[in-house]
């Protein structure tokens, strides 16, 4: 099993819409990094870390999972959508996306700003300079900290 950490924008997607939905296509992601990430490396069953971006209090809201193989995006061939792809053709797909399932939504979100402090997390690549990726993997330390600390927080 892996693990991953997947950015959303809570005023465009949050924890509280996925938990509505209970399962969602991972959809628009264009950077090629991560495209990879979920053609060739995730898996039905992986675990997943929610995290809202772009907002007053930037961080880890919740639990989610991979529910399925990757598969074509289909914003890429709308062309009135704002993931339209003029140059991907259907016949070879440049884009994919999952779906993800909700697990749990944290009692508080785990913020950015703790996690910067935390060393047993220094490693992770949302914390790295430059890094502005929509998917990352996680290792299976951090994954297990980031956890103890959610319900660390829920016992309080």
């Amino acid at each position: 099993m892996n693990y991953w950490l997947m950015k959303t924008e809570p005023d465009v997607f949050s924890i509280d819409d996925l938990e509505a939905r209970g399962r969602e296509p991972w959809s628009g992601v264009r950077n090629y990094q991560a495209r990879n990430f979920m053609r060739d490396a995730m898996a039905e069953g992986d675990g997943v870390l929610l995290y809202h971006s772009n907002c007053p209090e930037p961080g880890v809201a919740g639990l989610a999972r991979v529910a399925g193989k990757a598969y074509p995006d289909p914003t890429q061939f709308d062309p009135k959508n704002e993931y339209f792809d003029p140059k991907s053709p259907r016949e070879n797909p440049r884009w994919v996306l999952v779906d993800v399932a909700f697990e749990k939504r944290f009692a508080a979100v785990l913020p950015l700003s703790w996690m910067k402090g935390r060393p047993e997390l220094a490693h992770l690549a949302c914390l790295q300079r430059g890094n502005r990726l929509s998917i990352t993997p996680v290792d299976p330390t951090s994954w297990s900290f980031l956890l103890a600390e959610a319900r660390r927080i829920e016992r309080r």
